[in-house]
């Protein structure tokens, strides 16, 4: 992790710092070609270098979520389009368990879309 992720994590107060680290955690648990890097000032994961998801918290809940990069072509009841036209975010809230079936389960749908073919993931 480079220092400026460090500092991204380690500048968040709790529970957001605990939940984000955790879901980083799952997130690159998810495939050995998924890596992690900084956009726009925030945690960037890929898959084989193409954007994959996000990790921000919500400006006005200040509660942790995954943006899913091409959510628009997942279907999931927990996923949330609101007025964006290509991503969907997933809350998560830091003071409940997280729920890791859920969270790998929309997430190896997403890596789907890259392993076959849905969207390009040219190394």
């Amino acid at each position: 992790m480079t220092r400026e992720l460090d500092n991204y994590y380690l500048s968040k107060e709790e529970p957001n710092q605990s939940c984000l680290l955790a879901l980083r955690s799952i997130i690159l648990e998810q495939d050995e070609d998924v890596t992690e890097t900084q956009k726009w000032g925030m945690p960037c994961f890929c898959y084989k270098k193409k954007m994959f998801c996000y990790l921000w918290t919500d400006k006005k809940t200040d509660e942790p979520y995954i943006l899913m990069v091409e959510g628009k072509h997942l279907d999931h009841s927990q996923l949330e389009q609101g007025n964006r036209s290509r991503m969907k975010v997933l809350a998560v809230n830091p003071r409940r368990d997280i729920d890791t079936e859920l969270i790998t389960t929309i997430l190896q749908q997403a890596l789907d879309l890259y392993r076959n073919g849905g969207i390009s993931a040219k190394r």
